[in-house]
């Protein structure tokens, strides 16, 4: 009778050792899966480089940072939803204090997954004087490491030096006007 129950023992064993084997690669498989998107979303802090990206503009033209490095601070923010309540009050703020910002050697630069024609639509519709830019899978949202809140894009505000580097950074996902405001005031307590 032992020698009839060891080839069921044996078939169970072999059964139990696949499943286990499955389940193993499955975790790993899952554990990778977060490891990457972890990698992809690292945030990036003040004192680091700038990821280097191109998109393109609400006129439908590639927008090169690697060109803009070195002859501007480049004040880019990234916004949820064009005529959105908070992000068309973040998007007047910029516009309102454009010219100071000109004045302060900084150009600015609103990026979300929006499309050309959207964000061609919403600088028409408010009088945007600056570039917005269309970055439909969230690449440049995932190479800065802007974070999703409340089920959508994030709000944040990046200040980078013409040497290329992150010196300022704001998050605040419902104080659209803030990002303005503050930026403008990080960038002339800079200069000073």
């Amino acid at each position: 009778m032992m020698e009839k129950s060891q080839p069921h023992n044996t078939t169970y064993m072999k059964e139990m050792n696949i499943k286990m084997i499955k389940y193993l690669l499955i975790i790993l498989g899952v554990s990778f899966l977060f490891a990457c998107t972890a990698q992809a979303q690292k945030h990036v802090e003040a004192g680091e480089k700038a990821p280097v990206f191109s998109l393109y503009d609400q006129k439908g033209k590639v927008f090169n940072m690697a060109d803009e490095v070195g002859k501007h601070t480049l004040v880019i923010y990234f916004y949820p939803k064009d005529e959105s309540m908070v992000c068309t009050k973040e998007a007047c703020a910029f516009r309102d204090s454009f010219d100071d910002f000109t004045k302060a050697g900084a150009k600015v630069i609103g990026i979300n997954s929006g499309t050309v024609a959207s964000h061609k639509a919403f600088v028409d519709h408010y009088k945007l004087p600056f570039t917005l830019l269309s970055d439909p899978d969230n690449k440049v949202y995932n190479l800065f490491g802007v974070k999703k809140k409340m089920f959508m894009s994030g709000r944040e505000t990046f200040v980078v030096d013409k040497k290329g580097k992150v010196v300022y950074a704001h998050a605040a996902m419902l104080q659209g006007k803030e990002h303005a405001d503050d930026a403008l005031k990080f960038i002339r307590t800079a200069k000073n």
